[in-house]
């Protein structure tokens, strides 16, 4: 059986072997993940059998082994998404620079937008990634580790440049994606406040939370 290493499916491990898969393979297997990303957030990773799984994707279980190899790589492929667009964002936030509360802003949008567009990804993330074992769930607390450090700089360079206080950097992290993950459970398309308002906020209160003292 195929496995993942350093975060890279089962499948595209094999596009590096030399396994070419063509743009018609490749879009399949995109629908397959996002169809499947829902079936998982309805019943749970555990709850969900290969037969849902091919129901709810209209293939046959041959069909489902060849686009994306077995259920739990399926889950893998589910957590990488929402890592590649949450680490693409903090690229994004990286280039962008400004001042410390500004990135840490920037950080918080981009974060939040990925909530707002993957809310079922985002929900097995969340929920499902005890279910990864051996090298997968290493792939995965090594992926999220790279964004909490991205998250720990933004705090370090503000405590230097006086913009935030003598935070505890590691508690203050964890703070910080609490506040953010959390909005999954209620942030819906159409709200009374849009996924740009919310980040502000957000921003807002957090920035002003661990800012220096006045007096």
């Amino acid at each position: 059986m195929s496995r993942i290493l350093s975060g890279v499916t089962a499948v595209d491990e094999q596009a590096r072997n030399g396994v070419r898969r063509s743009a018609k393979w490749e879009l399949r297997h995109q629908e397959i993940i996002d169809a499947s990303a829902k079936v998982f957030a309805k019943f749970g990773f555990h709850g969900t059998s290969t037969t849902d799984l091919c129901e709810a994707n209209g293939v046959g279980k041959g069909a489902l082994y060849y686009y994306i190899g077995s259920k739990e790589q399926l889950l893998v492929a589910i957590h990488d998404r929402v890592m590649d667009e949450v680490l693409a964002g903090a690229d994004k936030a990286a280039a962008n620079g400004g001042t410390p509360p500004e990135q840490l802003a920037q950080l918080g949008w981009e974060l939040l937008d990925v909530i707002h567009r993957y809310p079922d990804h985002v929900w097995v993330f969340l929920h499902e990634f005890p279910a990864l074992t051996g090298e997968y769930a290493e792939a995965f607390r090594r992926r999220r580790r790279e964004y909490e450090k991205r998250i720990e700089k933004v705090l370090l360079a503000g405590k230097k440049s006086g913009d935030f206080r003598d935070v505890d950097v590691d508690l203050t992290t964890k703070a910080w994606l609490g506040m953010h993950n959390y909005t999954y459970l209620w942030l819906r398309p159409g709200g009374r406040v849009s996924v740009k308002q919310l980040a502000a906020r957000y921003a807002e209160i957090f920035v002003q939370g661990i800012g220096p003292t006045s007096g």
